[in-house]
């Protein structure tokens, strides 16, 4: 199973975005920044989005300018731990997901604050979230699709991308029904 992005390997992903998007690399962006001079983060974020500089590229400028959190700069491993610290019960199952969507193809593991993001090479397809001290959601970006059965509103997830969710209290939940769902969401956000 591939390791989880580090805020490194998270840092270099945003930066060849940067590049790619506008021509230019993360040093001449910093320096426009540094000319332009920006008085907060707001005024940062409507020059960038006047410059046509959006998405990732512009949160890491706002970062390289006015810092980075302090989750970012944890280790990947040090992320998750402290996810499922006060519920170790609840890790077998994103260790079942995180081996369920290594088999889908090529897939990204980006641990956040509070949720773990699996990438395809074009956009975020799903979320693993220990919701609740019993519960483990599996967020799914599918759209256009309404809950239904197994599938849940995903509102609880705090992401506009994910759509609906599978409530998977143990690894035994994460069954053909639920691997079907995430390789749609894995299929849907790839091409």
């Amino acid at each position: 199973m591939d390791k989880p992005r580090s805020w490194e390997d998270t840092r270099a992903w945003f930066t060849e975005l940067l590049q790619r998007k506008t021509g230019e690399g993360l040093e001449v962006w910093n320096g426009r920044v540094a000319e332009r001079a920006p008085v907060d983060k707001a005024a940062l974020i409507a020059w960038l989005e006047e410059q046509g500089v959006t998405g990732y590229a512009q949160t890491l400028l706002v970062w390289e300018r006015f810092g980075y959190p302090d989750f970012l700069l944890a280790s990947a491993d040090a992320l998750i731990d402290a996810q499922y610290a006060d519920r170790p019960h609840l890790r077998p199952i994103l260790e079942a997901v995180l081996t369920a969507a290594q088999t889908l193809g090529p897939v990204t593991i980006q641990a956040r604050k509070t949720y773990v993001s699996l990438v395809t090479p074009r956009r975020t397809f799903a979320v693993i979230k220990a919701t609740t001290r019993k519960r483990v959601d599996l967020g799914l970006r599918l759209d256009g699709q309404a809950p239904e059965g197994r599938l849940l509103d995903a509102k609880v997830l705090g992401n506009d991308t994910i759509s609906v969710r599978l409530a998977l209290a143990e690894p035994a939940d994460l069954n053909e029904e639920a691997i079907g769902w995430l390789e749609r969401a894995y299929r849907a956000n790839s091409g």
